[in-house]
């Protein structure tokens, strides 16, 4: 059995994917901060709950050790846990932003790295962004040129580097971040646009379920690669 762990999964793209690899007979534990919310998404798809909040550091120990007891590897780990930061632009908003957006990535795969190393073909998909690409944010012809999200961006463009590091030091382990296209959540309500979480969760499921000659290293959208 393939076993997957997705943080912030109790709602948006994180319980759709759980959803759709469900359907493909994955083992699947929505981790998300609140016990209740979490438990009832969980129960609602028939995946496995455990408590995990991405800015705490023995939330995270906690919830793989739970899946260590359980399953004794992790085949696929989905950083979907995320906060758009847009309420100011300050040092408590900028280190809450980043705690989750990217030092939250660090803890767990910090953590997870020995479970997926029990894998046959460990995969980690990160959700990150092209508003965190130099490329598209310097680019006229693109959305993310006029997107007024700095902290977003910045943590943004953090976590797709992290996702390329981790690529180049973890030899055997595909990493890849993935734009997932524009997506009512909501994170997104106050902008009113985006497509369903349904079809947003399609791309990472795609890169969640790569074979073992898979790409590893790479910022991508549902059509492919994308410059970083």
């Amino acid at each position: 059995m393939t076993v997957t762990l997705i943080t912030g999964a109790n709602k948006g793209i994180g319980f759709e994917t759980a959803k759709q690899l469900l359907e493909l007979g994955h083992v699947v534990y929505i981790g998300a901060r609140d016990p209740e919310r979490g438990g009832k998404a969980a129960a609602s798809l028939g995946a496995r709950f455990v408590r995990l909040d991405v800015t705490d550091d023995a939330s995270v120990g906690s919830a793989l050790e739970t899946i260590d007891s359980d399953e004794g590897k992790l085949d696929v780990l989905v950083h979907n846990a995320g906060v758009l930061g847009s309420e100011a632009l300050d040092g408590p908003t900028a280190l809450r932003v980043f705690d989750t957006n990217a030092v939250g990535i660090v803890r767990v795969t910090e953590a997870a790295l020995p479970l997926l190393r029990k894998s046959s073909n460990p995969n980690v998909v990160t959700i990150s962004s092209s508003a965190g690409s130099f490329w598209a944010v310097n680019n006229p012809d693109r959305p993310e040129f006029t997107l007024p999200l700095a902290l977003y961006s910045a943590s943004k463009a953090a976590a797709t580097m992290l996702t390329v590091q981790y690529a180049k030091s973890q030899q055997g382990i595909k990493f890849n971040a993935l734009e997932p296209g524009t997506t009512a959540t909501d994170m997104t309500a106050a902008f009113g646009i985006g497509r369903s979480p349904e079809e947003s969760a399609k791309a990472v499921v795609r890169l969640a379920t790569l074979g073992a000659d898979g790409p590893t290293g790479t910022l991508r959208d549902e059509n492919g690669e994308l410059p970083f």
